[in-house]
């Protein structure tokens, strides 16, 4: 029994969700500003917002490192990743866990807006760490490690680690998020070639610095 009602709440969620997103796609992709938007409207996106903050934080910048910070991610990245969630090709345990039941039910629309939603809003702050190891990430992200044949992460992600296209934004990210994909990638329970093949020969101890340094920024 207490299946089924968890399985209504999440599919009402998910039908608000969607609803909500493709109104405010809608109004973006006509240039209409919020200003004009009903009271009805308004409401129907207020709840949208607490909706995804329950897990992902208000306006996508999570507190907690279970779930990753959305603020300013990119856009085409959120895409890929709600159409992988949604057919079930991103399977990773916490895709699963978390991601497959909110997505299935996202049309294509609802998609392009929360990407176009969650893209817009402010980055979250970088935060302190070790400084030794944060200078040894920094090192690894921007040069990577040439006498391992290891390219530099800025080369896609951006000198600043602020993504581009559909490589994501990893700056203000939490370290210990960050460190989960980078090991469910190097072990392939998440499929990513690109990434597999840049990472399959960092250690543990290397990750753990460029994450250090990522949340840092």
């Amino acid at each position: 029994m207490k299946s089924f009602v968890k399985t209504d709440v999440i599919r009402n969620a998910v039908a608000a969700l969607s609803t909500a997103l493709l109104m405010v796609g809608i109004a973006q992709a006509a240039d209409v500003s919020a200003a004009v938007m009903t009271d009805a409207q308004k409401a129907t996106l207020q709840k949208t917002i607490e909706t995804c903050s329950a897990c992902h934080g208000l306006s996508g910048r999570s507190v907690s490192p279970t779930f990753p910070i959305l603020a300013a991610q990119t856009a085409p990245y959120v895409e890929l990743q709600l159409h992988a969630f949604k057919d079930q090709t991103r399977a990773d345990p916490d895709a699963q866990a978390y991601m497959w039941g909110m997505a299935s039910q996202l049309d294509d629309a609802s998609i392009s807006a929360l990407a176009a939603y969650f893209s817009k809003q402010s980055a979250a702050e970088g935060r302190s760490g070790n400084a030794t190891l944060i200078a040894q990430g920094k090192q690894i992200f921007v040069e990577g490690v040439p006498g391992r044949q290891i390219p530099a992460c800025a080369s896609c992600h951006g000198a600043q680690a602020q993504g581009n296209g559909p490589f994501p934004r990893l700056a203000g990210q939490h370290a210990p998020y960050l460190l989960k994909q980078l090991l469910v990638i190097q072990s392939v329970l998440r499929t990513a070639p690109v990434m597999h093949g840049v990472i399959k020969d960092l250690t543990r101890d290397q990750m753990q610095a460029v994450v250090a340094y990522l949340e840092s920024v």
